[in-house]
């Protein structure tokens, strides 16, 4: 009778996800907050034991950028994202995706953007950015870009600051290469999370000595588990369990912390990304998902 049941739970499980893609298998999709391929690797058994909590395959799918995952979403090709704030923001009003979980990090739900600058490069204030390159990860990016640009248009008046504030802007893909672009001369600014840097010491040991925290942006809630609306609410609650479960799964927090510097995975509502819509409400029509 129990073995029943499982094969009975299991083809209800298969048909909840059934056309969520080509083989029947829930995607979970990651943005590259660092190397890709690191992300690949690093998140397999994420997959592989979501899936045996679950009962039905489940891939891994590293995407692009925010943009693409946001837009995978809401063609269905991707049913679980890992989506920052402002991801999440878009993807819910365009796609009516539904934030059910977010991260923790060192005890808070809540972060901040940073603005690396060179440790000598004189730069002592937000003034003194004027004129400067800006590195960036992704338009898209609420650390890496959305709050940092609010900042200056606020303290400094400005609608655009990649072309009224700062001389020349750089989008490097990810918030790792942003900081590295400081460390290497590239460019005098980065603002990526907090703290980013940590995770480059081992590649590039002088980071902290050679560049330092010019200051910090307002609190940003923390990075989302999404689904899409296409999963029935009964799957969206397992999908909630088993991730909840994984705080008490030495191996799989260790993952967490590996790819986005997740410390545990709390429960979240959509109006704590209110914050993050009155700030988009500034760019108007300026930043999309086009």
């Amino acid at each position: 009778m129990k073995k029943f049941l499982s094969i009975i739970l299991a083809t209800l499980a298969l048909v909840a996800i059934t056309g969520c893609s080509n083989d029947d298998t829930l995607v979970m999709g990651f943005v590259p907050s660092q190397d890709s391929d690191e992300i690949a690797d690093t998140v397999e058994p994420l997959a592989e034991k979501l899936s045996e909590e679950l009962g039905v395959e489940v891939e891994g799918r590293v995407m692009t950028n925010y943009t693409a995952l946001v837009e995978a979403m809401g063609t269905n090709e991707v049913q679980i994202g890992f989506i920052p704030a402002f991801g999440y923001v878009l993807a819910n009003q365009e796609h009516d995706v539904e934030v059910i979980l977010k991260s923790e990090r060192f005890g808070s739900g809540t972060y901040k953007a940073q603005y690396i600058v060179g440790a000598d490069s004189g730069i002592e204030t937000l003034a003194d950015l004027e004129g400067t390159t800006w590195a960036y990860g992704d338009p898209t990016s609420t650390s890496g870009y959305l709050f940092p640009a609010a900042q200056i248009m606020d303290e400094f008046g400005v609608e655009n600051p990649e072309t009224e504030f700062f001389a020349e802007s750089k989008q490097t893909g990810g918030h790792d290469q942003s900081a590295i672009a400081v460390l290497e001369g590239e460019a005098d600014v980065a603002t990526t999370f907090d703290d980013v840097r940590t995770g480059l010491e081992e590649d590039y040991p002088t980071i902290m000595e050679e560049t330092k925290i010019l200051t910090y942006t307002d609190e940003i809630p923390n990075d989302t588990i999404s689904v899409t609306k296409e999963l029935d609410d009964e799957l969206v609650q397992e999908i909630k369990a088993a991730f909840l479960s994984f705080n008490d799964n030495e191996e799989m927090i260790t993952i967490m912390n590996e790819v986005y510097n997740w410390d545990r995975i709390i429960e979240a509502e959509d109006s704590e990304y209110d914050v993050v819509r009155s700030t988009f409400e500034k760019f108007g029509d300026d930043i999309s998902l086009d």
